[in-house]
């Protein structure tokens, strides 16, 4: 049941969209979160259905625990991404991302996402979708021999067929087919290509800011939380404070705060994503109806 003060809130966050002539939208992890993919930080029951047998070998209780993992060979590591990567290809776009997407429709939007499991571009028009740390269903050189990232969805698919207990054939791990260098997913880390690829998703991001920052502008933070504040948190503080005509408000059961700085340019909802954007768009759809009686 949400509280009044969350309902009123609600309220307010449809107004805001609505007045809006520009709405930048932060998605971190509680983004996956809503819609049960919580098997990267807890052994769920996703995460024993598909990952077991790697976490009764090895003892790890997550997905993140599970790919940070230093595994005895690359064949176990390859199969344990295969696993991975095939949940994420195979995976159907979440409610809250159709609710989001309904929430929008007709307003002028950019979305900036730290998630790497691809919900937002299953979702959302390539164009309007700026991925700033990766997306695991790409490979790139592990030497970054070349500026090029490959879809892995058919690799994906021949490494998962192909695994025997918690391992793949050595034959199938991927390499580079330039120099010929282990491939590695392609998501932040010590070797992290950013490249063409990369730069396109900043310049997306950037033209969009920089078309609207003098216009009324919504920032919307979903489930970002305090991990890696940098990429998502802090830039839409630092511009909201900036920007004339902009105003702040995030959404996160755990991690919904508004600087004291921002008291009149914010709002914090501590309530669960996937319900907010339900009865959000619920309450637009009712408006709708009855402005169609008229």
């Amino acid at each position: 049941m949400l509280t009044q003060q969350n309902q009123d809130n609600i309220v307010t966050l449809r107004q805001k969209i609505q007045e809006a002539e520009a709405i930048v939208v932060g998605g971190a992890a509680g983004m996956s979160e809503a819609i049960g993919h919580s098997s990267f930080y807890y052994a769920d029951e996703n995460f024993q259905k598909h990952f077991g047998k790697f976490a009764d070998k090895y003892g790890f209780q997550n997905m993140f625990m599970g790919y940070h993992y230093r595994y005895p060979t690359n064949e176990e590591r390859w199969a344990f991404l295969a696993t991975e990567m095939k949940l994420i290809h195979d995976a159907e776009a979440g409610r809250p991302y159709l609710d989001l997407l309904q929430l929008l429709q007709g307003k002028n939007y950019f979305i900036v996402t730290t998630n790497q499991d691809a919900q937002f571009s299953k979702t959302f028009p390539e164009e309007k979708v700026s991925l700033l740390q990766g997306d695991l269903r790409y490979l790139q050189c592990g030497n970054r021999c070349h500026d090029q990232i490959y879809f892995n969805k058919e690799q994906v698919e021949n490494m998962y067929a192909n695994i025997d207990g918690t391992r793949i054939p050595t034959e199938l791990i991927p390499t580079c087919p330039k120099c010929g260098q282990e491939m590695e997913p392609w998501i932040r880390s010590f070797v992290f290509l950013e490249g063409s690829s990369y730069q396109n998703e900043l310049r997306k991001y950037n033209e969009f800011l920089i078309k609207n920052k003098d216009k009324k502008i919504l920032f919307l933070e979903l489930g970002v939380g305090t991990m890696t504040p940098m990429f998502i948190k802090e830039p839409f503080w630092n511009m909201t404070y900036s920007f004339p005509d902009a105003y702040y408000i995030t959404i996160n059961p755990k991690d919904a705060l508004v600087p004291q700085e921002l008291s009149e340019k914010g709002l914090a909802i501590k309530e669960d994503i996937a319900r907010v954007l339900q009865v959000a768009l619920n309450g637009k759809e009712e408006e709708m109806r009855i402005l169609d009686k008229y």
